[in-house]
């Protein structure tokens, strides 16, 4: 009689819900894991990665031709007004219109490109939407993309950045 009181239904017993807790855990974490991975979208892989690869020789192309100019830029930053300072090597004709683009790390929908006009030697375009705090690729190009100077900034606190061809060395 004594054993057959102790014995419960095992839905009853505590053992078995503590064994079976990890488990579930597991399965809930999974589908957790699952739908986070169907809603958002890293958006850092591309589709055309072959191509991306091939682009890199003119990126390189483009460094070499700064280098060769001489070409170094100081990048100011206001919350109205983005201006820039161009030097180049002696003989070396700037170009009349700039394009100044702020890459964003991870998000490629918060890029913003500016066009800057030349006016006085300085160039300067408006800034239409807030930078936002973040980690920037500032990259600056002539019209006919010939060149590229390169370099980065933790805007808004740095308020002035200096670009040249060192960020992407080319390999001689």
């Amino acid at each position: 009689m004594q054993a057959a009181q102790q014995s419960k239904p095992w839905y009853k017993e505590r053992w078995t819900w503590l064994l079976m807790l990890m488990p579930a855990t597991a399965v809930v974490a999974g589908f957790i894991t699952l739908w986070l991975a169907i809603t958002s979208f890293d958006g850092l892989v591309a589709d055309d990665y072959y191509k991306q690869g091939l682009a890199i020789n003119q990126t390189l192309a483009k460094v070499v031709a700064a280098r060769d100019s001489g070409l170094v830029g100081t990048v100011k930053f206001s919350s109205e007004e983005v201006g820039v300072v161009l030097e180049s090597k002696a003989g070396v004709a700037l170009p009349e219109r700039l394009f100044l683009t702020l890459a964003h790390p991870t998000k490629s929908g918060m890029d913003q490109k500016f066009v800057l006009e030349r006016r006085d030697g300085r160039y300067s375009g408006v800034v239409d939407t807030a930078i936002t705090s973040a980690h920037w690729k500032v990259l600056l190009e002539d019209e006919s993309r010939t060149w590229r100077l390169s370099g980065s900034a933790f805007l808004p606190t740095e308020t002035e950045v200096r670009l040249d061809s060192a960020d992407l060395k080319p390999v001689d």
